[in-house]
């Protein structure tokens, strides 16, 4: 199954993403990783959750090509709003979650990274914001999370990637390890958590969702509305559909 969830001895849930071959979700995958979340926080004997993916790399964001081959706005919504319920799970799960970060994590998984508790990673991932590229905006605010205001804006204006050493120089990645190690360090600190009690640790959840200083759904929110101000204008087809044909962004010159 291509999201799979299981829970040790130790209440450490282990919630699996398998979408080859880049792990870009289409919007149905979207909700379904928003109920396990969910799910593995509301279960009492659940203490911690470590979010992982199998394959190349962590994630893609969103199916490009599933949006295109649908007609009408339908696939974008469901997008949009799919997203928007993966990422508010990973806030709003009751307990804290650790993501393992292997490969790359763009697009979408910056939502799901950027509202993570811990965040461990692989040597020489990268983690980004293509969506300019695509004729979209979205997920500045939890890139906001990852790094300095200044380099989101740098990363986000141009596209461009953020390697797992540099944001552990930031501070927002808590450890980078060589790829077989990555799953053992994502267990090693959930596994400290689930040791502690699960009520405090329920309680501390809350209490640091309660003082962020970001409304982080009612931001993306804002973002997502600029998205799709794009769409209606056309604007945002055309840097997808250059993408699916040739895998490359569309450039243009002189637009107004």
């Amino acid at each position: 199954m291509p999201i799979t969830s299981t829970r040790s001895a130790s209440g450490v849930t282990t919630i699996t993403v398998d979408y080859p071959p880049v792990n870009a979700l289409p919007s149905a995958a979207w909700f379904e990783l928003a109920d396990a979340i969910l799910a593995a926080g509301d279960d009492l004997d659940t203490h911690a959750v470590v979010l992982r993916a199998e394959g190349r790399g962590f994630n893609a964001g969103v199916d490009i090509k599933e949006m295109q081959a649908t007609e009408g706005f339908d696939a974008l919504i469901a997008a949009n709003h799919g997203c928007a319920a993966a990422f508010s799970a990973v806030y709003d799960c009751k307990v804290p979650v650790i993501v393992a970060v292997n490969g790359f994590c763009v697009g979408g998984g910056i939502g799901l990274v950027g509202n993570a508790d811990v965040i461990v990673a692989s040597e020489g991932a990268v983690f980004g914001l293509p969506e300019v590229d695509r004729g979209a905006l979205g997920a500045a605010t939890h890139l906001a999370r990852l790094v300095p205001q200044h380099m989101m804006r740098t990363l986000y204006y141009t596209a461009s990637n953020v390697t797992a050493e540099q944001l552990l120089h930031f501070g927002s990645v808590y450890k980078v390890v060589p790829a077989d190690e990555l799953d053992a360090t994502a267990l090693d600190v959930a596994e400290q958590i689930a040791a502690k009690d699960t009520r405090v640790i329920r309680a501390a959840k809350s209490a640091i969702n309660h003082i962020d200083p970001v409304d982080v759904k009612a931001s993306y929110r804002l973002e997502q509305g600029y998205t799709f101000e794009l769409n209606l204008a056309g604007v945002a087809d055309e840097h997808r559909d250059a993408f699916v044909a040739t895998g490359k962004p569309k450039t243009t010159q002189g637009s107004r």
